[in-house]
């Protein structure tokens, strides 16, 4: 399955060569044109020569992780995060570090050593450390180089019920959607965008926009489930297994309302289950894409994720497949009308 092996793969901010190399692997034969950017954003196209909307769909391929920032003098690796990552989640992870994928894991003061005021707050990421199995600083700088980032080792899995588990689901899901939507021919310009470093700054996304000039823009994205018991039903922002979310705003966009009504009459008319996204906490390559150059309407469809930006998330793969449907199903109705 191809989510699975996107899950798999590598791809911190900056560092996104490993899920770029599959993602063109999988696409090269589907596409007209293929392409990297100077910042590093894989932009495919078909039938740029074709009339109507110019459609840039965005997907963005890093992931959260760490970078090496010391190493200390028997040889543990101190780091910082790369992207928002719940300090609390930490110890204990296995991880893998540098270009080798050396293994190791995140470590701490063992509890019993610890005062009873620093049990009572998350470990600061000052207090953390990776232990690679060295004794010095000189045997780890054998393996590891500062500016050197680390990883999740969590591997895809698939639970009962078709929810899997997983690291990156934010924001494999969407390269996985886009990716499978190069299979199909529409009747307009449609650009596959696979952008870098979304999550320190939505900085890909901005540039591959500006170069492209869509018409519009769909952002396929991995959003926060809070359907978990110690939040309040009102509090949800979205549940897992209730199909995919729509957008209406969020720190960085508000959505087009024409594109948002296409697309809940789309999902009304051929029954596809869909809610809305209700918070407006965070943000995505949305933001940076509708201020490009004179602006582009733009609309973020997500998939619920629990547990997001940790070492281990969970999805519904009945919301995967309604995502799925929905996009193409909309990319279909704008061809034929237009935006």
């Amino acid at each position: 399955m191809l989510l699975e092996k996107m899950i798999n793969a590598t791809g911190i901010s900056s560092r996104e060569k490993e899920i770029r190399d599959l993602i063109r692997e999988e696409i090269k034969d589907n596409v007209d044109e293929i392409y990297t950017d100077k910042m590093g954003n894989l932009i495919a196209s078909k039938g740029k020569e074709k009339d109507g909307p110019k459609v840039m769909l965005a997907a963005h391929m890093d992931e959260v992780g760490l970078m090496i920032t010391e190493i200390t003098s028997d040889g543990l690796l101190k780091f910082q995060p790369v992207g928002g990552i719940d300090k609390r989640v930490l110890v204990s992870k296995p991880v893998l570090v540098g270009e080798d994928k050396m293994a190791g894991v995140i470590g701490a003061k063992a509890i019993h050593l610890q005062k009873k005021s620093e049990r009572d707050k998350p470990i600061d990421f000052d207090n953390l450390y990776i232990d690679i199995g060295v004794n010095s600083k000189k045997e780890a700088e054998k393996h590891v180089d500062l500016g050197d980032v680390a990883v999740f080792s969590t591997k895809y899995e698939e639970l009962g019920n078709g929810r899997v588990i997983g690291k990156a689901f934010d924001d494999r899901v969407g390269c996985s959607i886009i990716a499978e939507l190069t299979e199909y021919d529409f009747d307009m310009p449609v650009y596959f965008v696979f952008t870098v470093q979304e999550e320190v700054g939505l900085r890909g996304a901005g540039v591959a926009a500006f170069d492209i000039a869509p018409d519009l823009a769909l952002v396929l994205e991995g959003t926060t489930a809070a359907d978990v018991p110690e939040n309040k039903e009102h509090r949800y922002s979205t549940s897992v297994g209730k199909g995919p979310a729509l957008t209406l705003m969020d720190r960085t966009v508000i959505a087009d309302k024409n594109i948002l009504t296409g697309l809940i009459e789309v999902a009304e008319d051929n029954g596809i289950d869909y809610q809305f996204r209700r918070t407006d906490a965070g943000g995505n390559d949305a933001g940076a894409i509708s201020l490009s150059r004179e602006g582009v309407p733009s609309a973020v469809i997500s998939l619920p994720c629990r547990y997001i930006h940790s070492p281990l998330s969970l999805i519904d793969l009945d919301d995967y497949n309604k995502m799925n449907k929905l996009v193409k199903l909309y990319l279909e109705r704008l061809a034929r009308k237009g935006i």
